[in-house]
């Protein structure tokens, strides 16, 4: 017999969501998926499936690899949602499991398939002290208003330091807030605003070595 995702939690430990800060949504969907509720499973990934994979293959720069990373991600999601104690939102705890597994990619392609240049972190972070700087205004992303454009800014990305990287892809393509952003990576909320404005910085240092016409005049 075919479960049905009801709202109806029965013993199962999620309520309403109030509770733990998730919305009632999540906990209907966290409910299914504890349940084993097929249609559960086809909804979260039908709400997450692309908007991952869009975010896994900018901090990766391929297809084949963010399409192997995205499988685990949601293997993983489905193997750990017991464990999930609802601390966020479902969307949060999604990300951040596909934000390690693409960081854990990385490194062992860096490891076993190709020499590469350890990570510096520019003096991001010392000692405790963050060092902060102004925002400038619109992304570079926000400012890519055609295909062509939006292509030279994809291949820029892969240019700049992936703690930087991640940072801008989550907040100027993802659209996520500072705090969500923060809940993902872990860290502070200086830190993620540090993060973006350096890497927006280094995403234009990028762009303005491009010699299309009149280019790096518009991000100026």
């Amino acid at each position: 017999m075919t479960k049905r995702l009801s709202g109806n939690g029965g013993n199962l430990s999620i309520l309403a969501g109030a509770q733990n800060g998730i919305s009632e949504e999540d906990a209907r969907i966290l409910r299914g998926l504890r349940a084993g509720v097929e249609s559960a499973y086809e909804e979260l990934i039908e709400r997450y499936e692309h908007p991952v994979y869009s975010m896994v293959y900018r901090l990766l720069g391929n297809q084949t690899d963010a399409c192997d990373v995205v499988q685990e991600v949601f293997l993983k999601v489905f193997r750990g949602v017991s464990a999930f104690r609802e601390q966020s939102s479902l969307r949060t705890w999604v990300y951040r499991i596909a934000v390690n597994e693409a960081h854990n990619h990385r490194r062992w392609f860096a490891r076993h398939c190709r020499r590469e240049v350890p990570l510096e972190k520019d003096n991001l972070e010392h000692d405790g002290v963050i060092e902060y700087a102004h925002d400038p205004g619109p992304s570079p992303y926000d400012q890519a208003l055609d295909t062509e454009t939006r292509v030279l800014v994809e291949r820029a990305l892969t240019r700049i330091n992936p703690l930087f990287r991640t940072a801008v892809v989550l907040r100027d393509i993802q659209n996520m807030s500072y705090e969500e952003i923060a809940d993902i990576l872990q860290i502070s909320l200086g830190t993620v605003k540090s993060r973006i404005v350096r890497g927006r910085e280094a995403l234009r240092r990028e762009l303005s070595q491009q010699p299309q016409q009149g280019f790096a005049e518009a991000l100026a």
